[in-house]
Formats: C-alpha cells, sequence, structure tokens
C-alpha cells in the first residue's frame, strides 16, 4: 500500500472546476479546502491500474492547478523484510 497527502494550490474562483477534474482521478480523495488560502488538501492512494505517483503527477497537470505540495507519503512496501 502507498499513500500520500498533498496540498493543492488554485484560484478559489476556480475550487469548482479543479475539485471535478481531481474527484475523476483513479485513487483521489478529496478532505477540505480553505477558499481563504487557496488550498485543497487531498489524499492519494494505490490501487488496481494506478499508481500513486501517476494520481500525483495528473493532479499537478489538472486544468488551474497551480501548484502541489506533497506533505506526507508512506508506504508499507519492504517491511516485511525487517526483522521485529
Amino acid at each position: 500500500m502507498k499513500i500520500a497527502s498533498l496540498v493543492v494550490r488554485a484560484m478559489p474562483a476556480d475550487f469548482p472546476a479543479v475539485q471535478a477534474s481531481l474527484s475523476a482521478i483513479p485513487g483521489v480523495e478529496l478532505h477540505g479546502a480553505s477558499a481563504e488560502s487557496g488550498r485543497i488538501i487531498v489524499t492519494v492512494e494505490d490501487g488496481e491500474g494506478w499508481s500513486v505517483a501517476d494520481s500525483i503527477l495528473a493532479v499537478n497537470m489538472a486544468p488551474k492547478v497551480h501548484g502541489v505540495t506533497l506533505a506526507y507519503e508512506y508506504t508499507d512496501e519492504g517491511l516485511e523484510h525487517l526483522e521485529a
């Protein structure tokens, strides 16, 4: 499992269009938005047929998105090799 949290920057007037395009990206879930700061908080999770990296790139390339900040990233890959 891989998961990432992103802060997406956009103009508040563009929030409806940005949120609609982000919702259409596989693995993306919207969690909140602040028109005052121009930020939308989303998480991205991998799944069958797509990767977190692909979805993060799609978020960054979405129309009217001004910037994306990776706030958190987690993967459980490789944990089975660690000794307790």
